[in-house]
């Protein structure tokens, strides 16, 4: 059984690897594809296969993809390039013979309203009419509050546009765990998983939690979306990408990333990591 991994350079496909390899499959038996060899020469010396796959270089793919089984296309982070690079992808694995793909969506992206949203069930529908597919719906990264904690202990606030909207985030390795089940069961075809973590969360119980953990009193300020935009600009984000993160705040304020669904822990076969956890693994 071959299962090829796409941007396993990225934090998730290297937990997803790492997920399989735990789940027992035999290193040979796992391909790992980045746009740059360099960053995953790592995992060739540990007995996987690597090869060089670039979306945009539809050229690079059908060596990339030969032999697969089963693939898991980890979506790509240009937002504008996604859906045609997706394609390429899809086209590729279809030529290739792939009985089964995985794809990293996001959560109720059939009915989401945010930019990240509408262009990740544009590639759910693009999968669904070309091959057997099952969509891995995930939601926020907990990592994506985590990794702010130096600069939220430094001005004692954490800032959002999220309201008393309730986000159901996860730690990228139980994503990728889950990933890594769906790649080695079966009866996944044709699922479409909503995949969050146990305990949901406004970001003023975020900061509560925050607080709790570092004993450090820490604040929720919620901004309106313009403010929120210009905080991002003026720490240097480019305005687009400034653009995307304010809207997937504005949906997390209409629920669109909150699942009471139970499909991740049911998926791992154990509780997810609570926020409380993350944050404590962050500060070691």
């Amino acid at each position: 059984m071959s299962i090829v991994v796409t941007a396993a350079s990225s934090h998730l496909g290297r937990h997803t690897v790492e997920a399989l390899l735990t789940r027992g499959v035999p290193a040979s038996d796992i391909v790992a594809t980045s746009r740059d060899l360099s960053k995953i020469k790592d995992l060739a010396d540990r007995g996987i296969v690597v090869r060089r796959a670039d979306f945009a270089q539809p050229d690079s793919l059908p060596a990339a993809f030969e032999g697969v089984e089963k693939l898991l296309l980890i979506s790509t982070t240009d937002v504008d390039e996604r859906v045609a690079n997706h394609r390429r992808a899809i086209d590729a694995a279809v030529a290739a013979g792939a009985s089964l793909v995985a794809y990293t969506s996001m959560l109720h992206a059939d009915t989401a309203t945010s930019i990240l949203g509408v262009t990740h069930y544009a590639t759910e529908q693009d999968l669904r009419d070309r091959v057997p597919s099952v969509m891995l719906r995930n939601g926020w990264y907990l990592e994506n509050y985590t990794a702010q904690l130096p600069q939220v202990l430094r001005s004692g606030a954490l800032a959002g546009a999220t309201g008393q909207g309730r986000i159901s985030a996860a730690t990228r390795a139980d994503y990728a765990a889950a990933a890594a089940a769906v790649l080695t069961t079966d009866g996944h075809a044709g699922q479409a998983y909503e995949l969050g973590g146990d305990e949901a969360f406004t970001l003023a119980e975020l900061a509560a939690t925050m607080s709790a953990v570092t004993g450090k009193q820490i604040a929720n300020i919620d901004l309106p979306a313009d403010k929120f935009t210009q905080a991002f600009t003026d720490a240097g984000l480019p305005a687009a990408l400034a653009r995307v993160l304010v809207d997937a705040d504005l949906a997390m304020g209409r629920g669109e990333l909150f699942t009471d669904s139970g499909d991740l822990k049911r998926l791992i076969a154990r509780p997810t990591t609570t926020p409380a956890e993350a944050i404590t693994a962050a500060l070691n």
